[in-house]
């Protein structure tokens, strides 16, 4: 049996990887240009063509076939060709690949140990690559490869490898031949472009977000001089509606933060093993007092229907908003669907989804309303992206829903067709757990007066600590303050009684939140400490790193809720 030595192959992979790199990295304007130079290589190797050999001599036409192509890809710069013995074990390649991988050309030409040419491969990149590599001598054909050269002066290069396996007559792998394309270029460029749509998303973000924010600052100021107006002018019966405004406007920047957090994926959940069955019952009036009459509501939920480990108020949060966007693509009404259902993900529809196999439980809401295009569905989980008319819609609703479902684990998918209907399915986490008791709404605890307790409040911002010092007086303890952490330690270090520290996470001065709980509680063993923090990037990484006797109160909150907490904490 006689086969032609495979320089064909070789030129056509090295051809096809030049017109790739060159268009790429701008040496030529177009695809044209990069095919005639190429062309000339061609037509140089017609000249050269060698005879027919049989399989014993194939090794003697391999050289010569190298030889050529490495002359004719000499003057192509990013561009080798290179060969791997399998007895041997050995690389030989040309000064091209010598200096794209950073190794001795002479080296490179009388063979290198494949454990030394593999030697400046990235170290993300080298385990794939190895396993290619032995799986290409396995199984016969084409092999293509991108991974990245760490050179020895630290600069890092990416390489498109490109070749073929080889076997004799027995079937076992004998060669591999290639040619390899550096693709720094190209991936340096691709980064600059993400980095661009980076911050477009950004500019995009905050730009909304200034806008939403400046009408609500309005609500808020304007409620508040009308008030000082008022009782300037002794008008004391139009007051609870400039009270409501403000109130009103105070939720909503909460909510819109909130939903801020969920895009991002920086909130703080509470998961727990939920009943979704049932919290679909108990939002049923709400969700039709929301969509309207005009709008049939069918529920089709799983009799048996697995728990799933998620936070019950977000996913309220979530279902409302995915009702509520329903109901704005019914304009002229329809029918809502609800459903709920139990499914196991194999390893192809998990990674389609981009979460690990195994149980989930599916919460969908389907409408009748007008459908979704594909690009619009591209876009769908983007910030501030909305179909709504100006002023309609923030834009944040699915971002949000996004950003909850994704930080606890699971996943979401749009199924639509235009002026048919839209369905959004959520995929939960499985939950092995008990559903715990429901919590009652927290209310305004009563006064303590005569407990004696001491409660030190540290935080750098005056109207919070006014805030949180009346509200510890309203329920009758003595409240100490402080505006830093150094404040707060002289005081933590003087005899005075002192039963719960309430402090910032972030302090000036030096000290952070939990530096000077930490030094608090090497003085006081029994001290229990309340963290409240605006930063809710550090909130989740605080949560997991606190110790017993420590809680944590995220921004904005109630004064209800503050009141709430500090008495569960210090009677815990």
């Amino acid at each position: 049996m006689s086969y032609r030595a495979p320089q064909d192959l070789a030129l056509s992979l090295a051809l096809s990887s030049i017109l790739e790199a060159q268009v790429s990295a701008g040496r030529y304007p177009n695809v044209e240009q990069a095919r005639r130079a190429a062309l000339r290589v061609m037509q140089a190797h017609e000249t050269s063509q060698r005879d027919v050999v049989a399989e014993e001599q194939g090794e003697t036409a391999l050289y010569d076939s190298m030889d050529f192509t490495r002359l004719a890809l000499s003057a192509v710069s990013g561009v080798g060709v290179w060969t791997y013995e399998v007895s041997s074990d050995c690389f030989y390649c040309d000064e091209g690949i010598s200096e794209l991988y950073g190794i001795d050309p002479a080296q490179g030409a009388m063979g290198i140990k494949r454990s030394e040419f593999l030697a400046n491969v990235h170290p993300d990149d080298l385990v794939s690559l190895r396993k290619t590599m032995a799986g290409g001598l396995v199984n016969s054909g084409d092999l293509e490869l991108e991974y990245r050269i760490i050179h020895p002066g630290g600069v890092v290069r990416w390489v498109l490898s490109r070749g073929h396996t080889y076997f004799n007559s027995a079937g076992d792998p004998v060669r591999r031949t290639g040619v390899g394309v550096e693709m720094t270029a190209q991936r340096l460029l691709e980064q600059q472009l993400r980095q661009s749509q980076k911050m477009e998303a950004v500019g995009q973000l905050t730009g909304g977000l200034a806008h939403d924010f400046n009408n609500l600052l309005t609500g808020i100021m304007g409620s508040l001089e009308m008030l000082r107006l008022r009782v300037g002018q002794g008008r004391l019966e139009q007051l609870e509606r400039y009270f409501e405004a403000a109130q009103s406007a105070s939720r909503r920047a909460a909510a819109l933060t909130h939903r801020l957090l969920a895009f991002s994926r920086r909130q703080t959940l509470e998961p727990m093993a939920t009943d979704v069955n049932a919290l679909i019952n108990g939002m049923l009036e709400l969700i039709g007092s929301t969509i309207g009459p005009q709008i049939h509501i069918d529920i089709q939920n799983e009799t048996d229907l697995w728990l799933t480990q998620v936070d019950p108020n977000q996913l309220e949060n979530a279902l409302l908003n995915l009702c509520i966007n329903a109901r704005d693509a019914m304009a002229l009404g329809g029918t809502l669907t609800i459903g709920t259902g139990n499914c196991n993900l194999t390893a192809k529809a998990a990674a389609e989804l981009e979460v690990p196999p195994g149980d989930y439980l599916t919460l969908s809401v389907s409408d009748t309303g007008s459908g979704m295009s594909g690009e619009v569905i591209a876009h769908a989980f983007d910030p501030f992206f909305t179909t709504k008319p100006t002023g309609k819609g923030t834009g944040l609703g699915l971002s949000m829903i996004y950003g909850f479902v994704r930080q606890s684990g699971g996943s979401i998918q749009i199924q639509s067709r235009l002026e048919v209907g839209t369905t959004m399915t959520l995929y939960l986490p499985r939950s092995t757990l008990s559903v715990s008791a429901d919590a009652t709404a927290p209310t305004r605890p009563e006064a303590l007066a005569g407990r004696g307790e001491t409660v030190l409040v540290i935080d750098d911002e005056p109207t919070v600590r006014m805030l949180i010092s009346e509200v510890l007086e309203d329920l009758g303890y003595t409240a100490l303050n402080a505006a830093d952490g150094a404040e707060g330690l002289q005081l933590l270090q003087s005899a005075r009684r002192i039963d719960l520290l309430v402090t910032d996470v972030g302090l000036p001065g030096g000290l952070n939140g939990r530096q000077v709980a930490d030094a608090g509680r090497s003085l006081r063993h029994d001290l229990k400490v309340l963290f409240i923090t605006g930063y809710a990037h550090n909130a989740l990484l605080w949560e997991e790193q606190l110790d017993p006797g420590m809680h944590l109160l995220t921004k904005p909150f109630s004064m209800d809720d503050l009141a709430s907490r500090i008495k569960s904490v210090i009677e815990s």
